[in-house]
Order: structure tokens, then sequence, then C-alpha cells
């Protein structure tokens, strides 16, 4: 009983060690995206005229 229990926790801590670094490197490989910058003008434009159609 005590070498079998020895057996599956090194098989266990094996494959959690495995799936950290799987974790791992499949967040490297993930390709972020941002929005395009917003101009202060363009910002204020759009807000103007929001306000206008609202009146």
């Amino acid at each position: 009983m005590g070498m079998s229990s020895m057996v599956i926790s090194i098989v266990l801590t094996v494959v959690v060690l495995l799936l950290t670094l799987l974790t791992i490197f499949q967040g490297y490989g993930y390709k972020h995206t941002i929005d395009p910058p917003v101009n202060k003008d363009d910002h204020e434009n759009e807000n103007d005229r929001q306000n206008s159609e609202a009146k």
C-alpha cells in the first residue's frame, strides 16, 4: 500500500506540472487586441452630435 500511494502521488504531481506548463504556454501564445485610440476632438464631436439629436 505504501509504494502504490507513492507512485500515485508522483504521477499526480507530474500531471499537475504538465497542465500548469501547458496553461502558461497557451497564455504566452494568446494574441491580445486593443481598441484604436480615440481622438479627443472626435469624442467631443460625437457628444455634440448626440446632444443635438436628443433635443
